[in-house]
């Protein structure tokens, strides 16, 4: 009975710490120097640098590109997802594989190509010049190149959702005369939707923050597409530490506030599911 109670890495004190260590330095201790730094405000400084019109513009365009950027990415990861895991055809370990390239590839090489391609002489911007789009320079480049480094979230929280779910419950619905929508959307979706919120969050969360990708395709025009990472990095190039991050405390909050609220969400969605079954 003793050696049952074994577990396969032993020593809940010593693992505990390493833990508790570890996200100390690396989560902790960082965030709590934004809090040290902005502290050396005091409040109406604070208020005065995050509410300027050029911060505030540029808040607006992190915000709202990235809030689009997520829904879209929500949409098209669970298509992707669904095709993934539901139909078998060739190539589908190269694509399979091919999601998790923009966590590889370096994001200012990712912002150089997608400004390359979208440009008005470009090979795609060329095409949507014809019709008077521009995509490099504007909110729609920011867009796309946010829902480039955002779709693997989504992906990566769905599809293992979608592996383990059991197809009798479908086939039931079926046999009772339920038409596809219906259970996609009384069968289905009830299912996925805990990870698909977490895929969103955690998408929004990604491109809220993302400069690297970013920065190249954005043009970085004053309160039409400079975002708000690059507000930050003009103010540490100023030497200005405490109005940097001032800027990146409101993105640190905002982007835990999400986090939190998906979480919420999740957890009651999961507490709904149970309970209906």
């Amino acid at each position: 009975m003793k050696s049952m109670r074994n577990k396969v890495i032993p020593g809940f004190g010593m693992t505990a710490g390493i833990t508790l260590t570890m996200l100390g330095v690396i989560v902790l201790i960082p965030m709590a120097s934004l809090v040290i730094y902005t502290a050396q405000m005091d409040f109406h400084d604070f208020i005065h640098t995050i509410t300027r019109e050029r911060v505030l513009a540029s808040f607006k365009v992190s915000f709202e590109t990235a809030f689009a950027a997520s829904v879209i990415n929500t949409v098209m990861g669970l298509i992707l997802a669904w095709v993934l895991v539901k139909y078998e055809f060739p190539g589908k370990k190269v694509m399979d594989g091919m999601i998790e390239l923009p966590f590889a590839l370096p994001t200012a090489v990712a912002g150089i190509s997608l400004t390359a391609l979208t440009t008005d002489q470009g090979w795609i911007g060329r095409i949507f010049t014809r019709w008077g789009i521009h995509i490099a320079y504007t909110k729609f480049g920011i867009t796309i190149a946010l829902i480039f480094i955002g779709i693997p979230f989504v992906v990566r929280a769905v599809q293992p959702v979608l592996e383990k779910m059991d197809s009798s419950c479908e086939e039931a619905a079926q046999v009772l005369g339920a038409g596809r929508a219906e259970i996609f959307r009384k069968v289905i979706f009830p299912e996925i939707r805990p990870a698909l919120l977490t895929g969103f969050g955690l998408a929004f969360g990604r491109c809220l923050g993302e400069y690297g990708s970013v920065v190249f395709i954005a043009g970085n025009k004053p309160y039409e597409t400079e975002i708000a990472p690059l507000m930050i990095m003009s103010e540490l190039q100023e030497y200005d530490y405490a109005s940097a991050t001032a800027i990146a405390l409101v993105m640190l909050a905002a982007s835990f506030l999400v986090l939190f609220a998906m979480n919420l969400i999740q957890s009651k969605s999961g507490r709904i599911v149970r309970g209906g079954r």
